[in-house]
């Protein structure tokens, strides 16, 4: 089993519109969207749900006022000024934020009247779909959540049982921007790692970052410079400092006014055109599928 994780120095470089792409032209394949912070794969992939799972990525401390005995141990150990208090009827009252909360655990252990617990919390969930190109694995991180990191491992854990289930023999993965916990998540273990740029100067300074990330987790990249041609200076400074480091540069993409008029339309760009930007994301796949070895 092959798995290609397409990722990106920064957001808004078209890594989803590549991915997309790449879900219409591979064949045996499970799609995994490893986005989970910002996902919209589903946009394009209009998935229909089959299976779907609360994910917990941590644990807070929930306090039974029933057991509590007013010591304040609570107020006085927490780190994270998440235990705060009120005078009601003569009495400290004492209650934690759960937002403030960091699971820690240390309130529930030095507790004397045993009043906390740490309790799993809903951070998010995770999805098993179908679409018109096959399998699809993603994922929705609650509004200011965290452990994206665990929630990436899990979709990627949960892509390939349904490759092995199918017999399949590629995924195609999604990966999250940057090069934050969530990245490495994404491309830890991965067969490849396309790296879409864009021709700016931020484009190839996150470009330079990320690659470094992938060489220290020694996963093998390939860079795709997406709208190339809107800045041809800044694209040759790219593709010398990919040829410096060995890195191929396996795709040089047009700007395309195509491409937005198939996210409006629903579609990935390869479905929607055949000239452009199309056929040289076909070109790419290419590439691609070649270096996979798949």
């Amino acid at each position: 089993m092959k798995e290609l994780v397409v990722i990106s120095g920064k957001g808004g470089t078209g890594k989803t519109s590549v991915v997309a792409s790449f879900a219409s032209l591979a064949e045996r394949k499970v799609i995994a969207d490893c986005d989970v912070d910002a996902a919209d794969l589903h946009l394009v992939l209009s998935p229909s749900v089959v299976e779907t799972h609360a994910f917990s990525g941590g644990v807070t401390a929930i306090l039974d006022p029933r057991k509590c005995d007013g010591s304040g141990k609570c107020l006085e150990v927490c780190r994270f000024e998440a235990v705060s208090r009120a005078r009601v009827d003569g009495e400290w009252i004492y209650s934690i934020d759960p937002l403030a909360c960091d699971g820690c655990g240390v309130c529930a252990h030095f507790c004397p009247s045993r009043a906390i617990a740490m309790e799993e919390v809903k951070s998010g969930e995770w999805f098993i779909s179908d679409t018109k190109h096959g399998p699809f694995v993603h994922a929705r991180l609650g509004i200011a959540e965290e452990s994206s990191g665990k929630l990436v491992t899990r979709v990627r854990t949960e892509a390939r049982r349904v490759a092995k289930e199918k017999g399949f023999d590629l995924i195609v993965v999604d990966g999250s921007p940057g090069i934050g916990c969530p990245v490495i998540a994404s491309i830890t273990g991965a067969d490849l790692a396309l790296i879409v740029t864009e021709p700016t100067l931020s484009g190839e300074h996150d470009l330079k970052r990320v690659a470094e990330m992938a060489a220290g987790l020694q996963i093998p990249t390939a860079v795709c410079i997406n709208k190339w041609d809107i800045n041809l200076e800044a694209a040759q400074s790219i593709q010398e400092w990919c040829h410096g480091k060995e890195i191929p540069v396996v795709g040089l993409i047009p700007y395309d006014d195509a491409v937005t008029a198939a996210q409006v339309a629903g579609q990935s760009v390869v479905e929607y055109s055949d000239g452009g930007a199309a056929s040289c994301i076909i070109d790419l796949w290419t590439r691609v599928f070649g270096m996979l070895g798949a």
